[in-house]
């Protein structure tokens, strides 16, 4: 159903990889992969809700797709056996190749990155995962040329992955570098590749509201209305699995991932008109696209439309459309101009070919469209001048349309109108971190997609920032105005500026107060929206921002320490009772006695005591002492410390979590998801569970907090996770600051301020690096990341192939009694990761040390007898870092 202009690159850079020595030692070698669509994500299960889509796409139209996974999710949980680290993410590898499987899905591509705990920074997750990520994103995508690039949520909204956002952001960032010639040069120069250019690129998921059922995609409203989202309906029936709904299969996919608690997960509806569309929104194309409110654009074949698939009365395949603004950024009254281009397919002409321009209503466009007669490979190009009118400040699509001997075309761009001066709420870190990304990227469509807010303990203060910016040409002066809600107030409702030089930005200072310490906190309708007003020489520019409250408290000092044994006795907690029954994620408790709370704080010298008394009427799972990690799957107290209330994220906070009770019976406690993971040293815990309840009580010497508490500004939050079943999942998690994803949001947690304590003058503020796991499992140990590279005949894990002087592969393997004969041919030094495998998995492996050019031959010893089809899989890892994989029959 292929190709298109991008055929003659797909070629080359195929060849380049085909390996000399054949898949199987009695076969020809398989033609290279070429795949149609490819989906990016961090984890096994984040394609998970995009199979519905893949599983249409390769049923209806063929589509070939494959699957990026930057880690195998070793620090997730595991509800069906002990493992973890390495050994969990070979289970995870397994359960994502079988739930893909079910949507056509063949190809994963893992790329050997360390999952090491659930994190909402980006940041933090692009200093772990180290440079070489997004060079071996943009390997895979050189390698297997797809037309169609899918993808997660790059942006930091509330509660988003850390490791989602930076999945995004690499494939985002690989849709323009795998094209570039001059990105990762290397892979062109010494790997044989060429420069690829996807044609359309989708984030999964789409702002807006939409009804269920088969119009599910005619009536989705995005929220942003410049912006392109395309539904595919999940209602309609496979015709090669029986006529179940891809809804159904997307369910039976997702319960693969039984390893995460999800082969528990509910049927879908039977009824297909209470079922939704997976949604995508269109960051880019290189190719012509089916117009918004069209009929074309709410067809199954949208997304693929101009990329692999032809609507009809369109122009050819392969055939590429261009709108470019002079500026993202422009002004009421000033006019831009924006370029047209279009190229025609190397093996077929357009012709006499025109562009029209349109843009919304009331503003002045002017230009020819002509663009001549367009030969096969040859360009054509328009520009047109366009000027907004006063008044206009929002986002706005400029659409282009191509008019040709042979077809039509549609594509379009987002430009932001704003007066010479806007004004906004300062962003917090992984905000700006964020929109200085999309600045430097050159994808300004992406910006602004988090609502900006700031948090604000109940009943206090803080200097709110609004950011001033001058986007005009001039010098510009003017006033920055706050409308508060009530209950709010500020040092003062209007403040100046002036002076600003074109292209510069200044900060405005404000002090806001909650005046009303009575109003709601936290997701329980905490989020309070206002409205900053930027004036200038030619207009006002309005942002809608908001603050979030959050709870705060005074934690006493005790007469006494508190003796740590479970029970509030007389006097050892004076401070007040703490909500801790408020839900942030999960299923919303039955009752109290389901599932609810309250937690009582205290100090004492320099040690935080506190007392939670928790009401739960089902024990879950009884964990091992030796199990005690991964705290989410069972019952279980969780305490997060900030100790200057100022982090960004968890790796410079302290998190702890007591399990109140194991399968030998006392309880324990752990560290997860901060600056020190493991054994919670020096936190001495006890609990006491009684029918219907249970309660916990705990010492943290301040000492282990990653660096010395401010009496006036300690984060804190106090969360619990309940479990109701026996199966290692949880169900409910409420707590004290309660907020979607809040466990990875230190900003998001409570205030306490800790009257007359003052920490030791010599204990540092700034804290130590982070300790973060970092051990993953390489593909060269996964003996199904190594039949895949056999099959695909391409390297491992988005890294390079070993070169042929350095190569080495299996050449036979002979049955012996309990083991294996295999033997080695090598061209240089190396290690060999050998593997037995037969229909119903591994039967033994081996890893061997080869020392130089020649032959080796050695045996692999067996744990069980082989079955049908034995084979032996081989993953070479040559001294310079490249792989190779290799696969004999055993005789």
């Amino acid at each position: 159903m292929k190709r298109s202009l991008y055929a003659l690159v797909a070629v080359a850079a195929a060849l380049a990889f085909v390996p000399a020595a054949p898949a199987l030692a009695e076969h020809a070698p398989a033609p290279p992969i070429d795949l149609d669509a490819l989906f990016v994500g961090a984890h096994p299960d984040d394609e998970a809700f995009s199979l519905s889509t893949l599983g249409q796409w390769n049923e209806d139209h063929r589509v070939r797709a494959g699957v990026v996974t930057v880690t195998r999710g070793e620090g997730g949980g595991n509800a069906v056996g002990p493992e973890e680290g390495p050994a969990l993410g070979l289970l995870r590898e397994a359960e994502e190749r079988t739930a893909v499987g079910k949507a056509g899905v063949r190809e994963v591509f893992n790329l050997d990155d360390v999952d090491f705990y659930y994190t909402v920074s980006a940041p933090l997750t692009d200093q772990i995962w180290g440079e070489d990520t997004l060079e071996k994103v943009v390997r895979v995508v050189r390698q297997t040329r797809p037309e169609v690039m899918l993808t997660m949520d790059p942006a930091p909204s509330p509660g988003n992955h850390g490791n989602h956002q930076q999945a995004a952001r690499l494939a985002v960032e690989a849709f323009y570098a795998a094209a570039d010639p001059k990105a990762f040069p290397e892979q062109l120069t010494r790997e044989g590749l060429r420069p690829f250019a996807p044609a359309r690129l989708f984030l999964g998921g789409g702002r807006g509201t939409s009804q269920v059922g088969p119009a599910c995609a005619s009536t989705f409203r995005p929220t942003n209305p410049a912006q392109n989202v395309y539904g595919v309906w999940s209602g309609r029936p496979s015709q090669s699995q029986g006529g179940k709904t891809w809804a159904t299969i997307e369910r039976e996919a997702q319960r693969s991932y039984a390893s995460q608690g999800w082969a528990v997960f509910p049927d879908v509806p039977s009824d297909p008109a209470q079922l939704g569309c997976d949604f995508f929104t269109q960051v880019d194309s290189r190719v012509p696209f089916p117009e918004p409110g069209s009929a074309a654009a709410t067809a199954p074949t949208a997304i693929l439309d101009g990329a692999l698939t032809r609507a009809a009365g369109t122009v050819p395949l392969g055939t590429l459309l261009d709108l470019r603004p002079s500026t993202f950024d422009v002004r009421p009254r000033t006019a831009f101009t924006v370029k047209v281009t279009a190229t025609a397919p190397s093996g077929e002409p357009l012709g006499r070919s025109s562009a029209a321009l349109r843009a919304p209503d009331g503003w002045q466009v002017s230009g020819s469209g002509d663009l001549g007669r367009i030969a096969q490979g040859r360009t054509g190009s328009a520009t047109f001048t366009v000027t907004p009118p006063q008044g206009a400040s929002e986002r706005a699509r400029l659409a282009a349309t191509l008019t040709t001997e042979h077809g039509r075309g549609y594509t379009d761009r987002q430009v932001e109108v704003s007066p010479a001066v806007r004004g906004g709420q300062q962003s917090l870190p992984q905000v700006a971190q964020y929109e200085k990304w999309t600045a430097e990227l050159g994808v300004p469509q992406l910006r602004g997609l988090v609502t900006p807010v700031l948090t604000l303990p109940s009943g206090g203060s803080r200097q709110v920032g609004v950011v001033v910016t001058n986007v005009s040409g001039t010098t510009q002066s003017g006033t920055v105005r706050l409308d508060l809600p009530a209950g709010f107030t500020a040092d003062r409702a209007e403040a100046p500026y002036s002076g600003l030089a074109a292209g510069a930005s200044t900060t405005v200072p404000f002090t806001v107060t909650n005046s009303d310490p009575a109003l709601k906190t936290s997701n329980q309708g905490g989020d309070y929206a206002y409205t900053i007003t930027t004036t200038s020489a030619d207009g006002s520019s309005v942002s809608k921002p908001a603050l979030e409250l959050v709870p705060a408290a005074a934690i006493p000092q005790a007469a006494a320490a508190p003796a740590v044994d479970g029970v509030e006795g007389d006097g050892e907690y004076a401070g007040p009772a703490l909500d801790i029954s408020r839900l942030w994620e999960g299923t919303a408790c039955s009752s109290a006695a389901d599932c609810s709370g309250t937690a009582k704080v205290s100090w004492r010298d320099d040690t935080l005591f506190l007392m939670v008394h928790v009401k739960d009427d089902v024990v879950g799972t009884r964990l091992p002492a030796s199990d005690c990690k991964r705290h989410w799957r069972t019952d279980s107290v969780e305490v997060t410390l900030d100790p200057r209330g100022t982090s960004e994220n968890t790796s410079t906070t302290f998190k702890a979590a007591v399990l109140p009770v194991t399968a030998e019976g006392p309880p324990c406690a752990l560290r997860d998801a901060d600056n020190h993971q493991g054994p919670a040293t020096g936190m001495r815990v006890a609990s006491k569970v009684s029918a219907g309840a249970y309660d916990v009580e705990m010492a943290i010497p301040m000492e282990t907090l990653p660096g010395a508490v401010d009496p006036a500004h300690l984060g804190l939050n106090i969360l619990v996770y309940d479990s109701d079943t026996q199966d290692k999942t949880g169900q409910t998690r409420i707590g004290w600051s309660t907020w979607g994803g809040v466990q990875g949001d230190p900003y998001r947690w409570g205030v306490a301020t800790l009257p007359g304590y003052q920490p030791p003058a010599d204990r540092p503020t700034t804290p130590p690096d982070p300790v973060i796991p970092d051990t993953g499992l390489s593909s060269l140990d996964s003996p199904q990341s190594l039949e895949q590279a056999v099959r695909v005949h391409l390297p491992l894990a988005g890294g390079p192939s070993a070169k042929e002087s350095e190569s080495g592969r299996v050449v036979s393997a002979t049955s012996g009694r309990n083991a294996v004969k295999v033997t080695l041919r090598a061209n240089a030094a190396g290690k060999a990761h050998l593997f037995v495998r037969d229909d119903q998995g591994t039967a033994g492996s081996r890893v061997v040390t080869v020392s130089g050019k020649g032959t080796t031959t050695v045996t692999v010893p067996l744990t069980r007898a082989t079955v049908a089809h034995p084979t032996v899989v081989a993953g070479w890892q040559a001294t310079s870092g490249g792989t190779l994989a290799s696969q004999v029959r055993v005789r």
